[in-house]
């Protein structure tokens, strides 16, 4: 096994989930992507959100406007299964991430991705 499959999300890890509107969501991922950061994602297409799995205790102290971070009570993801939530599928399947997302690197990129459309829209 190699030192990279070592380091992917184990077997039913604990998670929270940070839910936003699908187009800031999608500017996050490929800001994280850039610095390889990203963790597993879900896509909702019937709430048009995504939601990026965190660290357990997440939640707790999560207050970004136009987002929300729900404790999925110790529901874990597991490699190459379905997603934990119904209705839902993989953006960045677990399998492809070396984490879970870092709350301070996704509230960053957030932030950036909601300047970025705040910024285009302006354009229009």
């Amino acid at each position: 096994m190699s030192a990279s499959t070592d380091r992917h999300i184990p077997t039913a890890e604990p998670c929270d989930l940070v839910t936003v509107p699908t187009r800031q969501g999608l500017e996050a991922v490929d800001l994280l992507r850039l610095r390889t950061c990203v963790g597993p994602v879900l896509h909702d297409s019937s709430d048009d959100s995504l939601g990026f799995l965190v660290p357990p205790g997440t939640a707790a102290a999560w207050d970004l406007p136009g987002s929300a971070c729900t404790q999925t009570n110790g529901r874990g993801v597991t490699s190459g299964t379905e997603p934990p939530i119904a209705g839902t599928g993989w953006l960045v399947p677990p399998h492809t991430a070396v984490s879970v997302t870092d709350p301070a690197v996704l509230r960053d990129a957030l932030g950036e991705a909601a300047r970025t459309i705040e910024l285009a829209a302006r354009r229009l």
